[in-house]
């Protein structure tokens, strides 16, 4: 495999990773080890045993319990909740890279009525944006690197302009999407591009899916982000905000150190194309 930042090699088509059947927002299991989407049985034995569990999983599935959104901007957007793992059962030799891309969730576009609090099918989605990848910047390293602690894609970036020349990720506002983790293998050896199959495993957390919006349109949305957000301290009014206590799986640990007390222990209730270009990570 290439190193992803060699100059020819940018903008993978995300669907050279196939484009399994995505469902609407569901509960799932609490931050632990999670296996791959697919069987592992015929990939590389480097790849094997790996295990990713994504980290404030429970902050997560708050968001996804109101509906999770995310902001795109023309010149590009953070996420937030950020998208961090953790790793286990790499070789710790052997060299990997990570990457994400994003599923469309079904073929329809959304709308927010604001007088039932609910999203509703607005008509059928708009035509899919050019597909990409982000690639982590510390890919390619080692096994031993990966496991060593936790990986945070805190420089990837959600755009709304088809046009955008920055590496960021295209998506169409109000439409769903799910992120999806790659682990690629990197095979140095003659015949590697044959063997392109073998050397990736791909992981799906249901409770990441979003709404792509300009603005969000669900205000309690709005008041998690406030709530949680350790960059949105100049928004928070920490009295207008009690009903999210309820709202919020427990015990959940939210590390911000500037957040008020009841907020740090808050316990009240398909194949990859042998042939492709790779996107250089997004500059900050």
């Amino acid at each position: 495999m290439h190193h992803p930042h060699s100059p020819d090699e940018h903008n993978v088509p995300s669907a050279c990773f196939g484009s399994p059947d995505i469902g609407p927002w569901t509960s799932s299991i609490p931050d632990v080890p999670r296996l791959p989407q697919t069987d592992v049985s015929g990939k590389n034995p480097a790849l094997r045993g790996i295990m990713v569990s994504l980290e404030t999983a429970a902050l997560w599935e708050t968001f996804n319990s109101l509906g999770t959104e995310m902001i795109v901007t023309k010149a590009g957007r953070r996420m937030f909740p950020l998208f961090q793992v953790r790793i286990w059962g790499m070789d710790p030799t052997a060299e990997y890279s990570l990457l994400l891309d994003f599923l469309p969730v079904g073929d329809k576009r959304y709308r927010y009525a604001f007088h039932s609090s609910s999203w509703l099918v607005s008509g059928t989605a708009d035509p899919a944006p050019p597909g990409r990848l982000h690639f982590h910047p510390d890919s390619p390293a080692r096994g031993s690197h990966w496991m060593r602690q936790t990986v945070s894609f805190d420089r990837l970036k959600l755009t709304n302009n088809a046009q955008d020349m920055r590496g960021h990720i295209i998506l169409n506002s109000m439409h769903r999407y799910q992120p999806r983790l790659h682990i690629l293998l990197s095979d140095r050896h003659q015949g590697g591009e044959a063997r392109a199959s073998q050397n990736f495993v791909s992981f799906i957390f249901p409770e990441t899916q979003f709404t792509a919006v300009t603005a969000y349109q669900n205000h309690r949305i709005t008041q998690l982000k406030i709530a949680s957000n350790p960059f949105a301290k100049g928004f928070r009014d920490v009295d207008a905000d009690e009903w999210l206590l309820s709202r919020i799986p427990g015990p959940v640990k939210i590390h911000v150190k500037d957040s008020p007390e009841r907020w740090q222990n808050a316990d009240s209730h398909p194949t990859l194309c042998s042939e492709a270009h790779f996107m250089q990570p997004t500059e900050p």
